[in-house]
């Protein structure tokens, strides 16, 4: 988030002082300048995650939130920030005093980090953006570690000898290009900065590391104060208002005239959605239903046995609830976005238990609060040979729920989500089903045996992710699935539209468009389609985006581009509404 108007002066001091240890002061080093501005008292730490707040302290538990690769390797660190909370914006040097406890002494890793430019989540990846973490380690060294937004690891990271723990001092200045780092008021060092806080804002992020102690408490953090230095400015902001000014000139406008309940959607993330205001804007004006991107799925929000956050998941629902939007969650049961200690136990009444209670958890939590789920996730296979020789074509591979259950996993998720939410709908979720061949007609049995079985599942969602030109589908294909559904009493919805085109792909601007509308027309006609859903709305943020290469490449798939301009797809869309 730049700063408007005039040339930007680079921030010149960042200090950071983690107050405690026999006779700390608690106060910075810097050269003063302006009025302290308690980021801590009057503001809201409620809604970040991995924190309790209680008498103006803050209590910072491990949570070991990880993005997990597509093939259940490997996994980025996911740590949280206070999106929802203050944040700051300056026009030249400042000030940040901590005070935390509870640090060092073998117990974990204890961090403050300032960002300062917001990290993009997609799918299965984090983008790094410029931000400097600062610690104290659990054998009571200080770290400083700097990411300047080229990539995954910190470009630069060092360690100072400190012998710090339990309650202690620390402070870090930026002068000209250099950090200088000082504990308890004793120098240990420097460090190069790269220009971290170049655009002018400080967002804040708290992190306990669990250490070999799974059951660590954490530390607390008891102050946070900022400081305008050498007669510069200084501006505490707090989070943004949730609700949107809406527009008769919209896409959700325009489905509100369909004529029977029906709905347009999109995939909405909350880092963007409260750190970027046309974003957010285009979020709450144009779309009558969101499908959280990625804060449902369990590896965000049921990082570790026993541990569960909301607040991610939480602000989502609350923009929803703000801008009178419906919230289709995504996801219940998916063999993918798992965290790792849902794949650890391999005894089957172990591993149905663990799927039955997180359903019965998060189902439960969102009771009321959503109208769809996406109970089952993509449970076809990738192996043609699952299509043969009497094989049902469900997947096996990597599905700790299939190899524990069998098909019956899929009867047990809708049950538990019916009896945790009874007033939601349930739906099934695939791709490249809008096609014909194996993969609709296995899916198509599917849906036929769970019926029989008397299985409360309500619709299939489509995704219609159509990432080159041999996925492009013909719309007619497309319907005959839908009122094949139809004959089952199953609804059918475009859960999660994308097309992605290439530079050398000829009218391919006209040829998204075409596919968007088509499949959208589609839906329109038949009454048992109840709504349209892009998985996001801007190239900006969208998950097709290249992440061979960091910074990542976006790509052209959304009705919208990068710079937030509406392409033809999306006047189309409008059009399509119109003809209806």
């Amino acid at each position: 988030m730049a700063l408007g108007g005039g040339t930007w002066q680079r921030l010149t001091a960042v200090v950071l002082v983690m107050a405690v240890a026999a006779g700390c002061t608690g106060q910075g080093e810097g050269a003063g300048g302006g009025n302290d501005e308690d980021l801590l008292r009057n503001h809201d730490w409620t809604q970040m995650p991995g924190t309790t707040a209680r008498n103006d302290i803050l209590r910072v538990s491990a949570s070991d939130r990880h993005i997990v690769e597509q093939d259940s390797s490997g996994g980025q660190p996911n740590p949280p920030l206070n999106l929802a909370g203050p944040h700051l914006r300056s026009d030249g040097d400042f000030t940040v005093t901590a005070r935390m406890s509870g640090v060092g002494d073998d117990d974990g890793d204890s961090w403050l980090r300032l960002y300062g430019r917001v990290p993009v989540i997609y799918d299965e990846w984090r983008q790094e953006r410029p931000s400097l973490r600062v610690g104290v380690t659990a054998d009571g060294q200080v770290k400083v570690q700097i990411w300047d937004g080229e990539g995954d690891e910190p470009a630069t990271s060092e360690d100072f000898d400190c012998g710090c723990s339990g309650t202690v001092t620390l402070a870090v200045s930026s002068i000209g290009d250099t950090f200088r780092v000082k504990a308890d008021g004793r120098r240990l060092g420097t460090v190069q900065d790269p220009g971290v806080f170049a655009e002018g804002t400080v967002w804040f992020g708290l992190e306990a590391d669990a250490g070999e102690d799974e059951r660590r408490e954490g530390w607390r953090l008891t102050q946070l104060i900022a400081r305008a230095e050498s007669g510069d400015s200084l501006r505490v902001i707090k989070a943004p208002q949730l609700r949107q000014e809406q527009s008769d000139d919209s896409l959700r406008a325009r489905a509100a005239d369909v004529g029977r309940p029906f709905d347009v959607g999109t995939a909405l993330a909350e880092n963007p959605l409260l750190t970027d205001s046309r974003y957010r804007a285009l979020a709450g004006s144009q779309f009558s239903m969101l499908t959280p991107e990625n804060a449902f799925k369990p590896q965000f929000l049921h990082p570790r046995r026993g541990v569960h956050d909301f607040r991610d998941a939480d602000l989502l629902v609350r923009f929803a609830r703000a801008n009178d939007m419906k919230v289709h969650a995504h996801t219940l049961v998916w063999h993918e976005a798992l965290p790792n200690w849902m794949r650890e136990n391999d005894d089957p009444e172990e591993v149905r238990r663990t799927m039955l209670r997180h359903i019965a958890m998060v189902a439960g939590h969102f009771k009321g609060e959503v109208a769809e789920w996406d109970v089952v996730n993509e449970p076809m296979s990738d192996d043609g040979k699952s299509y043969t020789n009497g094989d049902l074509g469900l997947r096996s591979e990597q599905s700790p729920w299939f190899e524990a259950m069998g098909e019956e996993y899929i009867d047990e998720a809708f049950r538990a989500a019916h009896r945790a939410d009874p007033k939601a709908r349930l739906f099934l979720n695939e791709y490249g089903v809008e096609e014909e061949g194996e993969r609709w007609d296995a899916l198509y049995d599917l849906v036929k045996r769970l019926k029989e079985r008397g299985v409360p599942i309500d619709g299939v969602g489509f995704q219609n992710h159509e990432y080159a030109a041999g996925d492009r589908t013909d719309p007619e294909t497309f319907r005959s699935h839908v009122r094949d559904l139809a004959e089952l009493g199953v609804q059918a919805r475009v859960s999660e539209m994308d097309v992605p085109i290439g530079e050398d792909e000829e009218d391919g601007r006209q040829t998204q468009a075409d596919e968007m509308a088509g499949k959208l027309r589609v839906c329109l006609e038949e009454p048992n389609c109840t709504s349209f859903s892009t998985w996001g709305f801007t190239d900006r943020y969208g998950s097709t985006a290249d992440t061979k290469i960091y910074p990542p490449r976006t790509a052209d798939s959304l009705p919208w581009d990068a710079a937030l301009r509406p392409k033809l797809a999306y006047e189309r869309l409008l059009e399509a509404f119109d003809e209806a």
